[in-house]
C-alpha cells in the first residue's frame, strides 16, 4: 500500500531544512560536473587540446555559477492557489453621457465643419 501524497493548498513557504537540502543538492551536483570537466581535462590534453581547453574552462567557471545557485537562498513567497484567482472587473460607475458635454444640441457632431464658426462666445 503507497502513503497517499499531501496536497498543498496554502500558500505557505517550504521549511527551511527542506530549502537548504535543495541548495546543498544543487551545489554538489554542480560540483560533480565540474570535477568531470577536470578530469575531461587532463584525460584529453594528449588526444584533443581544443577539448580539453574548453574542459577546462568549463572546471574554471562552473564554481562560480555553483556558489551563485547554491546562496540564491529563500525565494519570495509564493502566489496563492489558483483555485482562489478570481478575473474580477468592477462594472463602470457612470455609463456613456447622451450628449458631447456641452448641453446643447443633439451631440451627434454633424456640424459644418468649421472650428471658427461652430465655437460661441
Amino acid at each position: 500500500m503507497t502513503k497517499a501524497k499531501a496536497i498543498r493548498i496554502t500558500g505557505a513557504r517550504s521549511s527551511l531544512t527542506d530549502d537548504v537540502r535543495a541548495r546543498q543538492r544543487r551545489y554538489l551536483v554542480s560540483m560533480l560536473v565540474r570535477t568531470v570537466c577536470v578530469i575531461l581535462a587532463v584525460v584529453l590534453w594528449q588526444e584533443s587540446r581544443i577539448a580539453a581547453i574548453v574542459a577546462l574552462v568549463g572546471g574554471t567557471v562552473i564554481p562560480y555559477f555553483a556558489v551563485v545557485f547554491a546562496n540564491a537562498g529563500r525565494e519570495g513567497a509564493p502566489r496563492a492557489p489558483e483555485s482562489f484567482a478570481v478575473d474580477f472587473r468592477p462594472p463602470p460607475a457612470l455609463g456613456p453621457g447622451a450628449g458631447t458635454g456641452s448641453g446643447t444640441g443633439t451631440g451627434t457632431g454633424t456640424g459644418t465643419g468649421d472650428s471658427n464658426t461652430d465655437a460661441q462666445p
